[in-house]
């Protein structure tokens, strides 16, 4: 048996009954990511061997005196390189940022480390999280295993690919517009994110405040939940996290889905959508269906309005977040400049690639004297309206269903020659980010090319038990999870 086609529950399992010992978990990983990383490049940075066992190591001596942790003590894990490990280089894909090693941990990072946690290391992303195929990486574009030479998502394509490559048995990406949810569809693993607020956001490194939200991608919703419950709840050092119950959500699991209510929003059906991709979902809803959920159309009007109403916000909320790298207080300094102006010029017109470049400028003019009333505000009056949209839906269904994408995962530079195209494929993720709410992305096929395919299942805010137990319930009937690339399948 191969560790690394285990679950991460799984493998937790087998490290508290002793078959298995966190340092040969640690060495199972390393050996992996010898292999598969040169192909897919999933990581931008890797710790060395001697930290890797050293932390391996550490979890072996507090699980043999008899430490209580958690079902993922001694897993070992990576984290997106937007979240802020202390001594690591973090780099959120950037030149500008350089070799910046943040001097402390994010909150996260902290809680999965407290927790057993065995951090292997950061995994690529599009730049500052700016991007939907994780080719905007100044590190080079990760490669989906499923088919390197298409994208494997983004912008937490690093994440998803490791996970689908076996490289780490799970990893915490982060999501501002279908950033976990997206690249978990293409890659053919389970991704999730939580309601805004549940996990704190100190230490992410922002793209738009607003909207960012951190949550796991895994082989299994199990996995997912045993994620959120080490990660989830109030953080004092984060103002926009919730003081609201959290954990206990993998016990919750039981299969049972009698009587949920699950809506289909036909708005989400409709052009656009390629027909295998429909076809994916609409069976996924009927084995929902088999397991007792009551499932019926719906309608979601407010769909033509989420893109634009995103790429305002996002982008508003990234030319101010943005400002701080200048070549001053850390990272990347230009070189040749006369003045300090000159500094600032230089270094984010070296530092920065296009598409940052462009979000930032799209961002600086929607909120100058003249348009903020014209754009940005009317964004923030649509971002409303869509809440409300998704409160009346949530009042007569428990969940939705829609897909994650509008099609599989596209070959390496189709989408950055045409931004609009690539920012048109968020149109079934963006709205969750812009309403707070929290989905998740579960394989539920592939299609006629050998890609897999995605769904998505969307809840009420603090719904994550739901939602989580209806993708659980659905992965008890169906075998897509299990499926590796390369014909492996985890056992």
């Amino acid at each position: 048996m191969e560790l690394c086609t285990l679950t991460a529950l799984e493998l937790g399992g087998m490290i508290r009954r002793g078959e298995v010992s966190p340092r040969e978990a640690a060495r199972a990983a390393l050996d992996r990511m010898a292999g598969e990383q040169p192909r897919n490049n999933a990581f931008i940075t890797t710790l060395d061997e001697k930290a890797v066992l050293e932390q391996a190591e550490a979890v072996e001596r507090r699980l043999a005196a008899g430490e209580a942790l958690s079902p993922l003590a001694g897993v070992p894990m990576g984290l997106k390189d937007n979240i802020c490990t202390r001594g690591v280089k973090t780099s959120c894909a950037s030149r500008i940022l350089g070799e910046f090693a943040p001097p402390y941990d994010a909150t996260l990072a902290e809680r999965l480390r407290d927790a057993g946690g065995v951090l292997l290391g950061k995994l690529n992303m599009d730049e500052f999280a700016m991007g939907s195929t994780s080719e905007t990486s100044w590190y080079g574009p990760a490669r989906n295993p499923w088919d390197l030479e298409r994208v494997p998502g983004g912008s937490s394509g690093g994440a998803a690919a490791a996970v689908a490559a076996g490289e780490c048995w799970y990893a915490v990406g982060s999501d501002t517009g279908g950033s976990i949810r997206q690249p978990a569809s293409y890659c053919g693993v389970t991704g999730m994110k939580p309601t805004y607020g549940t996990v704190s956001r100190y230490g992410l490194i922002a793209y738009a405040s607003s909207l960012d939200q951190m949550g796991p991608i895994a082989r299994s919703a199990a996995d997912c939940a045993a994620v959120l419950d080490l990660v989830m709840g109030r953080d004092r050092r984060d103002g926009t996290s919730l003081d609201a119950p959290c954990g206990r959500l993998l016990e919750g699991l039981t299969g049972d889905i009698r009587g949920l209510r699950v809506g289909l929003p036909a708005d989400c059906f409709g052009e656009g959508l390629e027909g295998e991709v429909r076809d994916a979902v609409l069976a996924a809803a009927g084995v929902l269906r088999e397991r007792g959920a009551v499932v019926e159309e719906c309608a979601l009007p407010i769909m033509k309005y989420v893109v634009p109403a995103y790429y305002i916000i996002a982008s508003a909320e990234a030319s101010s977040n943005l400002s701080r790298f200048d070549g001053v207080k850390y990272g990347w300094r230009a070189e040749g400049y006369e003045d300090l102006t000159g500094l600032y010029n230089k270094t984010r017109t070296e530092g920065f690639g296009p598409e940052v470049k462009r979000r930032i400028l799209l961002g600086t003019f929607v909120l100058s004297a003249g348009y903020y009333d014209a754009y940005y505000k009317k964004a923030l009056q649509v971002k409303a309206a869509i809440k409300r949209a998704y409160d009346t839906a949530f009042e007569r269904y428990d969940l939705l269903l829609t897909p994650v994408a509008p099609s599989t995962a596209p070959r390496l530079g189709e989408s950055l020659g045409d931004p609009l195209k690539m920012y048109l494929s968020d149109i079934y993720t963006v709205p969750l980010n812009l309403a707070g709410l929290p989905g998740l992305s579960m394989p539920c096929g592939f299609d006629s090319k050998g890609m897999p395919i995605g769904a998505q299942l969307i809840g009420p805010a603090l719904g994550e038990a739901k939602v989580l137990g209806a993708a659980h319930a659905f992965q008890l009937e169906t075998d897509y999870h299990k499926k590796a690339p390369a014909g492996k399948e985890a056992e």
